[in-house]
């Protein structure tokens, strides 16, 4: 399956190194969850939420099902992932 992943307008995680991934089917959103983190190097004290259409998916929902029901017409996935502090922790 092709995704393309998009960063938030107003977010402040880092920018991706790529934008588009060619992802297995039987891989869940929170694994795919785990790959953007590993791949913007996001500290430990973020959060990462990743949108399909402004919607928070399960982490346990199957790319595949999420990429059916969601696709554009031009056969990518697009996703956008936003972070915040967790718990309300501001570090400056």
């Amino acid at each position: 399956m092709q995704i393309i992943v998009e960063k938030a307008v107003k977010s402040d995680v880092p920018d991706l190194d790529q934008k588009k991934y060619l992802v297995p089917a039987d891989l869940t959103v929170g694994q795919f969850v785990h790959v953007v983190r590993k791949r913007i190097k996001l500290s430990a004290e973020k959060a990462i939420f990743v949108f399909v259409n402004n919607t928070l998916p399960s982490t346990a929902a199957l790319m595949s099902a999420i990429y059916e029901e969601n696709k554009d017409e031009d056969g990518f996935l697009y996703l956008t992932y936003s972070g915040e502090h967790t718990f309300g922790v501001n570090s400056q």
